[in-house]
């Protein structure tokens, strides 16, 4: 998938082309060939010692990285860009059909500005329909608001039917242990004070009295964060409410626990010895994904309208695809990582999963908002939300050109992935009129190597001192497999990556100049 580079004699190393000068049209694509060992049981139990071991660790992962092109990648190719460290942001056109919203206004009203942006809602389909034949359909947030303040149900009465639907799920043969912290007498106040405020006439906001669910790397009192190991909570104590909880929390959101997820996020199945793995609801024989997997099954199954999850690597996206749900990964400094797990790398973000795109809109517009800092160093586009009401910006879908990468979209190993996501991008353009263009993207996998050594180095710094302290122990074994390979990468692999980095940008943003978005498959 490379782009171009120079000649080189023999032992001298790879020089690439600078990206301004690579010839994309003449790019071939190349699929990905990696290389691991399938193992379980006593094979992995004896792969993990001998990754850990100081004598034969470091041979072994260096074998690992030569047969995935890593070191040949990273160590002996001469990349002409300089480090990009974090996301940098060209300056781009206003976005049409959009209504921006202050980031520094108050979660409820940033939420009341995205709610004048829907269309107006309709209780007809959800409430006088008689026929017991319907299918399973999810409550939107405006559901349950027009429920609230019509008198049909309370938040005190939903809080019922969600703890009775967490003890079933548990109850399951086999269990879906989707909350890893859950008590039941701290939602049943969160939902009293809610169910008071409504009988008072005093709703705070449209998100009132909405269920959610928090990743367990993110802080929600009264809850610890373990980020689904065993013993986090006692080397980072939680005192306070990460930033995203704090601002739904404003906004009078009942939060029901703290969700299960892939041990500090360094997975993408969701499998988890230490508190059960989370099965997909949709096909409990079948994985959520990761590593924000009980998020996705709690939105998944209908026991709350939304999540916040983190997203480094797919980690919102993954699960919510295969789940059948909403997952939007955030730009990088969109929304405050304060209190979450891993708040300091430079890929991961707080984001929001919901069963519809229009609870999207509405979580998203509560849970955005840069640190100050991050306003003065990344300075993101304004923050926006969709403008669905006025009938002119509903024709700007036509306007929209889909960016298509054929062989890369079809690169998955079941076609009928592809063919499905295939059929989906053609009635999205039969339907709105959004135009199809081809594009190519260059040094794929580049970009995959420069983004696993990114985020792989900075989940060990923030493990480093405990993993050296023996706690890596106590961890699960696909965990450690991966720590003690991320151990493996050294500082000139960070900024090689961070210079490949700044030539993925650049041949994205290039690609951005003639479509507005791309389309791939999720997984495959």
């Amino acid at each position: 998938m490379g782009g171009g580079s120079g000649g080189r004699g023999k032992g001298m190393p790879r020089a690439m082309a600078p990206a301004e000068e690579v010839d994309v049209a003449a790019v071939r694509y190349r699929p990905a060939e990696l290389q691991a060992p399938h193992l379980i049981g006593f094979p992995l139990r004896a792969f993990v010692w001998l990754l850990e071991s100081p004598l034969l660790g470091p041979l072994l992962t260096s074998l690992l990285k030569k047969q995935n092109n890593m070191t040949q990648m990273l160590q002996r190719t001469v990349i002409p860009e300089r480090p990009m460290f974090y996301p940098e942001y060209p300056p781009q056109e206003p976005e049409r059909g959009v209504l921006t919203l202050e980031e520094d206004r108050d979660p409820v009203d940033r939420v009341e500005e995205a709610l004048s942006c829907l269309v107006p809602y309709d209780p007809s389909g959800r409430f006088t329909s008689t026929d017991e034949k319907n299918p399973f359909l999810y409550w939107k947030i405006r559901d349950f608001a027009y429920a609230y303040r019509s008198g049909i149900t309370t938040p005190s009465a939903v809080a019922e039917l969600v703890i009775a639907g967490v003890e079933e799920w548990n109850n399951k043969k086999p269990p879906m242990p989707m909350l890893i912290h859950f008590n039941a007498n701290d939602l049943r106040k969160q939902a009293d004070a809610s169910t008071k405020r409504f009988e008072q006439g005093s709703p705070i906001s449209v998100l009132d009295g909405i269920f959610f669910a928090v990743k367990d790397d993110i802080d929600c009192l009264p809850y610890p964060s373990k980020s689904a190991t065993t013993f986090f909570d006692e080397i980072r104590p939680v005192e306070k409410d990460a930033v995203a909880v704090s601002r739904l929390r404003k906004c009078g959101v009942i939060f029901i626990g703290k969700a299960n997820m892939h041990e500090l996020g360094l997975g993408v199945t969701g499998n988890n010895p230490n508190y059960g793995t989370v099965r997909n609801p949709h096909s409990i024989d079948r994985y959520t994904g990761g590593s924000s997997s009980g998020p996705a099954a709690l939105v998944s199954s209908g026991l709350c309208s939304g999540a916040i999850g983190t997203d480094g690597g797919g980690s919102v996206r993954i699960p919510s695809s295969l789940c059948g749900i909403v997952g939007l990964k955030t730009t990088f400094g969109r929304t405050d990582m304060t209190g979450v797990v891993c708040d300091a790398g430079t890929v991961e973000v707080a984001s929001p999963l919901t069963s519809s795109v229009e609870d999207s809109v509405l979580l998203y517009s509560a849970l955005a908002g840069s640190r100050p800092m991050d306003k003065l160093t990344l300075r993101p586009s304004p923050l926006c939300v969709p403008n669905l009401v006025s009938s002119e910006n509903s024709k700007i879908l036509q306007s929209v050109k889909v960016g298509k990468y054929t062989e890369w979209f079809h690169d998955v190993p079941d076609n009928e992935v592809s063919n499905t996501c295939e059929d989906a991008l053609n009635l999205l353009c039969s339907t709105f009129g959004c135009q199809i263009e081809e594009i190519i993207l260059p040094e794929l996998e580049e970009m995959r190597t420069a983004h696993l050594v990114s985020i792989g180095s900075e989940a060990f710094s923030d493990m480093n001192a405990h993993y050296q302290a023996g706690r890596r122990t106590e961890m699960t074994l696909d965990t450690r497999a991966s720590l003690a390979l991320f151990k493996s990468f050294t500082s000139a692999d960070y900024v090689a990556s961070q210079c490949l980095r700044r030539r993925i940008m650049y041949y994205h943003m290039e690609a951005f100049k003639k479509v507005d978005v791309i389309a791939t498959p999720t997984t495959g």
